[in-house]
């Protein structure tokens, strides 16, 4: 997900036709499978949606992510479990029945996921030095920063630079542990830049979950966006920017987030499948 080609962007396994599996089940396979996130397709049960989603990381469910939101559409729409209408799909998750536009076919399809709308922490002088400790880097004060909130919880945090940003090793105990003291599945760091083709950089961190280092992360990603437009640096209006996530772990993608001049944050990318086959349980 997030990427035109296999073995880039981040990936995710879609077990279609999940109906008759519990979530002990489910969670067992997510573990087994131990990719960042694992994605089960059952029935809608709102009215209007065109399909459900349960979204498990090897050790817990998640209300929402986007890049399993992404890969989901893409494998739904092209096994045909699923029909687009009008450009859209609509995709029930535990945080909603969630709008999904699609653009274009085949390899050339671009998936973007309406986000659930954002909810911003508040910010303290502690958890500023926690976060430079835990990622072992200077954290920029202006903005502070802030945990934020768009399924699960992430601590944003901008760095000075793009170099800053690709040079990260956080000390994992820390990360981990501030990431429980704050109920948070991990840090979303960030740096705006000039780079040809993208508008920021992020690594997005969650040791806490089992995945030290999320490859291309949609809910981290709706949380900077969110970050961003709380304090003011995305201009008026519509604002759309490309972001730059998983070089330093051999996995370059690319996300293209819209922030509206609603408050709505769209994820977008292009995924590709790279296996298809059955699970025997």
């Amino acid at each position: 997900v997030f990427a035109r080609e296999p073995g880039r962007g981040n990936p995710l396994a879609v077990v279609l036709d999940a109906a008759d599996l519990d979530g002990d089940t489910m969670q067992a396979i997510a573990a087994w499978l131990n990719l960042s996130e694992t994605t089960f397709v059952l029935p809608p049960t709102q009215a209007g949606a065109d399909c459900r989603v349960r979204i498990f990381t090897p050790r817990q469910e998640l209300s929402f992510a986007g890049h399993p939101s992404v890969g989901t559409a893409h494998a739904v729409l092209e096994a045909g479990w699923a029909r687009q209408h009008d450009h859209l799909l609509v995709m029930e998750c535990a945080a909603g029945a969630l709008p999904i536009s699609i653009e274009g076919d085949g390899a050339e399809r671009r998936i973007a996921v309406q986000a659930p709308p954002a909810e911003i922490g508040e910010t303290e002088l502690t958890l500023a030095v926690a976060l430079a400790k835990a990622l072992r880097a200077t954290v920029r004060q202006t903005p502070s920063p802030r945990p934020v909130k768009v399924g699960p919880w992430w601590l944003v945090a901008e760095l000075d630079d793009e170099d800053a940003v690709r040079a990260l090793e956080p000390d994992m105990a820390r990360v981990i542990e501030l990431s429980r003291e704050t109920d948070a599945v991990g840090i979303a760091a960030y740096a705006r830049c000039e780079s040809p083709g993208y508008a920021i950089v992020v690594r997005c961190f969650a040791p806490v979950d089992g995945i030290p280092e999320d490859p291309v992360t949609g809910s981290g990603n709706a949380c900077i966006a969110a970050f961003l437009r709380a304090n003011g640096l995305l201009p008026e209006g519509d604002a759309s920017y490309r972001a730059s996530q998983g070089r330093e772990v051999g996995r370059d993608g690319s996300l293209d987030m819209t922030v509206t001049a609603d408050g709505r944050t769209l994820i977008g990318g292009h995924a590709v499948t790279c296996i298809d086959g059955t699970i025997r349980l």
